[in-house]
This record gives structure tokens, C-alpha cells and sequence, in this order.
């Protein structure tokens, strides 16, 4: 068994037209699941460590989003040329980073998700945190990003940040029994995100999620 995204009212959105002018583009490898490490290693604790692509110290704009070795997230893609649209694609990262955070600390109340969601995508990643809170579980294995677009509004204030999602080796591991819920690979493991990041109002370089669009089962992205 394996756990999806669960379900938000911003998320059945994922079609809805966002009006913004099209712009650069880049590949993003999506890393949910990745070869398990130490999966029979019952409710241990893995150290914590700075996921790939994220700063050395694992603090971008001084918060910390790092993860535990077990929860890998890969994020495969190049960075546009336009300044701010590298920018809010590197904290589009950090809002993934920040939610498994969540999961991995327990609350939804983390420094990473406030500093790096505001608005419906705050509520998203609450969301996301909660239920996996309440269900009893956490996340291992390695989980990509890839096939990543962006798209700035005219007014320079918003980025639309468009990425696929590879789950086929990232899974749900029960908390008090370190029970990992594995499922075999199919086309629910492929899902497509848009994400609208905006700037923050007294910051030179920091982007909070707003809102998240999601698309399941997409067969692009296989």
C-alpha cells in the first residue's frame, strides 16, 4: 500500500488556466521512491542531513529544511535564466522539502512551512502535514521532481512553477512499527504539479507557495 497526496480542494483544480505569460523551462526528475535503505530498521531515527539540492547547511534564507538520510528528495531540473523565476523555483523546492519536513517533525507548525507557503498553499501543506500526522505515518525512500516549467506573471509578482512527480519509490512508513507500505509501480505513482509562488513583500529572494494545482495519474510524466 502506498499513500498518495491527499485530497485538497486547491488540488482538483489542476486544470484551471493560470493567467500568466509563458517563460523558460527545465527537466526535473521526480524522486519520491528510491531503493530503501535500512526499511527494516523498525522506529530508529536516521540522522538528519541536507537533501539534494539544497544549500550545504540546509538552510536556505536561514530556515532549516533539512531532511533525515531516508527521506530523499531529487530534484532534477535547470534553472531558468530569469532571476526570479530561478528563485521561486528554488523555493518551490524548499515548499516540498518543507512539508516532508513536517511530516518527519510531526507538526504542521514548522518554521518551513510558514516561511515557505502562505494562503491556499499554506493550507495545502498543513493538509498534507495533518493527515499523515493522524494516520501514523512518515515517508522513505527517494521521491523526483523533474520536467520542470515556468511561467511569470506580467507584473513580475508571481511564478507558476509546473514539475512532474515520480512516487514509484517513495513510501509510507508507520511510525510506531516502522512498517514500510509498499505497492507495485503503476501510472498512480506519476503526478503533475503547478505551483503558483509568490514574492514575499519585504524580501529580496524569498517565495511562498499560494497555490498548489494537482494533476494524478499523468501519463506524461512516465
Amino acid at each position: 500500500m502506498k499513500r498518495r497526496p491527499l485530497p485538497v480542494a486547491a488540488a482538483l483544480a489542476a486544470t484551471a488556466a493560470l493567467l500568466l505569460t509563458a517563460c523558460g523551462s527545465g527537466d526535473d526528475k521526480p524522486s519520491d521512491n528510491d531503493k530503501i535503505a535500512g526499511a527494516d530498521q523498525g522506529s530508529e531515527t536516521p540522522k538528519e542531513s541536507a537533501s539534494p539540492g539544497a544549500p550545504a547547511d540546509g538552510k536556505p534564507d536561514g530556515v532549516d529544511v533539512s531532511l533525515p538520510k531516508d527521506m530523499n528528495l531529487v530534484f532534477d531540473w535547470d534553472k531558468p535564466k530569469d532571476k526570479n523565476q530561478a528563485a521561486a523555483m528554488d523555493d518551490a523546492a524548499n515548499f516540498v522539502r518543507a512539508i516532508y519536513r513536517g511530516v518527519h517533525k510531526r507538526t504542521s507548525n514548522d518554521a518551513a512551512v510558514t516561511a515557505y507557503s502562505t494562503g491556499d498553499g499554506l493550507h495545502y501543506a498543513k493538509t498534507q502535514i495533518d493527515g499523515r500526522i493522524d494516520g501514523g505515518w512518515t515517508a522513505i525512500g527517494t521521491r523526483r521532481h523533474y520536467q520542470a516549467t515556468t511561467r511569470s506573471a506580467p507584473n513580475g509578482k508571481s511564478v507558476e512553477v509546473a514539475f512532474c512527480v515520480d512516487s514509484s519509490k517513495f513510501y509510507g512508513k508507520e511510525v510506531k512499527t516502522g512498517k514500510v507500505l509498499k505497492s507495485k509501480p503503476s501510472i498512480s505513482d506519476f503526478d503533475y504539479f503547478k505551483v503558483v509562488m509568490v514574492k514575499f513583500p519585504t524580501g529580496d529572494n524569498l517565495w511562498q507557495a499560494s497555490k498548489v494545482f494537482v494533476e494524478t495519474k499523468v501519463a506524461k510524466c512516465q
